[in-house]
């Protein structure tokens, strides 16, 4: 029996790879569409709210308990005035109160004594009239004491910054000895909540995304702990109704688009790792 070998010209042979690399490539350019119909990614940047606190009154710095990039809790003392001023001010407004009280008393008690007599004719109605009248503006000077009192204790209270959240000191503004005026920046504090990603949708994909909508966020950070990419869930809490030109940072998966829209990507496991302004890759799942 004979054996039949089959060969190809050289130019077949050619013409056969170049068809199976055709195939090939049409295939994953198939596949690559398939995927980026399933799944969306953006790119976008981390963003923090943040707050510059003051003191509420004028003064000299004598105490300021915090660093940059110290941790505060809310509520802590982290700045502190001199208030020996203060609370010589809050001083004479305990006195004058107390002043004001006894007059008003001394009034009030004249009036309930005297007053009666008038209906009986025993003072002249003049003579009421003047009872009346220093009882009520003791009265009244009493409620001003205690008006200022009261504002003597709260300007004594603005003598200390309270931290106004739970953050990061991300600007020591001031040292201690500066003169301050009320309302001058003293720290800046990035609050650890709420902390959301800055991104741009393209407007063809702006019809595949929704409120709520669950994410997966990516750094560029590896955890040594694990060797893979740090990765945080999200949510996306805002979509913006009007569209803009493309940043000149280009934002979108889609370079070529002229508009994009703003979105907002809330992270909801927020740790120690996530920083203001770092850059991120967002992964959506549209099928979900």
């Amino acid at each position: 029996m004979k054996k039949y070998s089959w060969s190809f010209p050289n130019d077949k042979k050619i013409t056969y790879t170049a068809v199976i690399i055709l195939v090939f490539i049409v295939c994953f350019i198939t596949m690559q569409r398939k995927e980026s119909h399933s799944e969306l990614t953006l790119y976008g940047n981390v963003e923090i709210r943040q707050v510059t606190v003051g003191f509420q009154v004028p003064g000299k710095i004598v105490l300021m308990n915090k660093e940059e990039g110290d941790a505060v809790a809310k509520g802590e003392v982290i700045a502190v005035l001199d208030d020996t001023d203060y609370k010589n001010s809050l001083e004479k407004a305990d006195a004058d109160v107390k002043k004001a009280e006894a007059i008003s008393r001394e009034a009030s008690l004249k009036y309930e004594k005297n007053g009666p007599l008038c209906l009986k004719n025993v003072l002249a109605k003049q003579d009421y009239d003047t009872l009346l009248s220093n009882r009520d503006r003791a009265k009244a000077d009493y409620l001003a004491a205690v008006a200022a009192q009261n504002l003597a204790k709260s300007q004594l209270g603005y003598t200390q910054i309270y931290a106004p959240d739970d953050g990061i000191i991300t600007t020591r503004i001031q040292e201690p000895g500066s003169i301050v005026v009320a309302g001058q920046g003293i720290y800046t504090i990035c609050k650890n909540h709420p902390m959301w990603v800055r991104a741009y949708v393209s407007e063809p994909n702006l019809g595949n995304i929704k409120y709520g909508m669950k994410v997966k966020v990516l750094t560029d950070a590896v955890d040594p702990k694990t060797n893979k990419i740090r990765t945080y869930e999200g949510q996306i809490g805002y979509i913006s109704p009007v569209a803009e030109f493309t940043p000149k940072t280009v934002q979108s998966t889609d370079q070529r688009a002229n508009l994009v829209y703003r979105i907002r990507v809330y992270i909801n496991n927020v740790d120690e790792f996530l920083r203001q302004g770092m850059p991120t890759t967002i992964k959506i799942d549209l099928k979900s």
